[in-house]
């Protein structure tokens, strides 16, 4: 396995999102040593790199990195990378076009991915669709899957919390900002609850702030994670939109509930998986699922 602390430093450096990486590592074989050594010329021989990012590639301190590094490791702070051994990666991102070169996870680890399902929606939800998604959360739990969302208010709170509402639920709440730096700052306390029964994580530094770059592109990981995806209320501009497209992308199902608000519409008309208030159709789906 490369040396974590080359890892850390280019999945942390300005200016390098999960493409340029994952292009960086292509053209150098996997390496992360190799591109730290490469001149400017070679460096922008990649796609997607200009003066910008190879600057900022040769203008890494790796002795910096080693010193956060260590610092990190007593904050029960695990790292996982593309190269990390035993399985630990989370394998299904590894099927998705550009999962994240590494992730900083607090809680649980590994098992927690073996069987997993995605909720999101509006962080305004109705009072229907909020008791929904609370339901959807504890009772997939109880089916003996971990409960993915995004920490958000409305329906992603509600999902967190039906999952652990269940004597053995599991959720992993995937953050748009660092492990240190919990966002929404309401959900400080359902963040720790999370990390002891299940896990929290996310792709960037971790004392990095929310961005809206960020908590969009976290939206690929928490699709990526799951088998499924369910989008319970969302208007057609929400956040939750960005999920189902990275579903759509990743081959991931997405369902959906007929309600009127804007978004559920467009998903429906474009093909997502109806669901309703009954519990038998959350039964068929978890048939579903179990059956793959």
């Amino acid at each position: 396995m490369p040396d974590l602390t080359l890892w850390i430093a280019l999945s942390l450096t300005d200016h390098i999102g999960s493409k340029t990486l994952g292009a960086l590592l292509r053209h150098f074989g996997g390496d992360p040593a190799a591109i730290l050594a490469a001149d400017t010329a070679e460096l922008q021989q990649v796609v997607g790199v200009g003066p910008k990012i190879a600057r900022s590639i040769q203008a890494i301190n790796l002795d910096e990195v080693r010193q956060s590094l260590a610092e990190w490791e007593t904050t029960d702070i695990s790292i996982l990378t593309l190269a990390s051994p035993n399985g630990a990666y989370p394998p299904r991102l590894l099927e998705i076009e550009d999962p994240p070169a590494t992730l900083f996870v607090r809680g649980c680890g590994p098992p927690l991915f073996d069987r997993a399902v995605s909720i999101v929606g509006t962080r305004s939800p109705s009072a229907e669709a909020a008791q929904w998604a609370y339901q959807l959360g504890a009772e997939l739990t109880q089916a003996g899957f971990t409960v993915v969302s995004g920490l958000a208010l409305g329906i992603d709170t509600a999902a967190h919390e039906g999952a652990l509402s269940a004597a053995a639920g599991r959720t992993v709440a995937v953050l748009g900002c660092g492990l240190f730096n919990i966002y929404p700052p309401e959900n400080q306390a359902l963040a720790q609850r999370c990390a002891m029964r299940g896990a929290i994580l996310s792709e960037v530094h971790p004392a990095a702030p929310p961005s809206a770059p960020r908590l969009v592109a976290r939206n690929r990981i928490i699709s990526g994670l799951s088998d499924a995806l369910i989008v319970v209320e969302t208007t057609a501009t929400g956040g939750a939109m960005h999920a189902a497209r990275f579903a759509q992308r990743q081959q991931r199902p997405v369902y959906t509930f007929n309600l009127p608000a804007s978004g559920n519409r467009e998903l429906l008309a474009n093909g997502a998986h109806q669901l309703d208030a009954h519990s038998h159709s959350l039964d068929v789906l978890i048939e579903q699922l179990l059956g793959e």
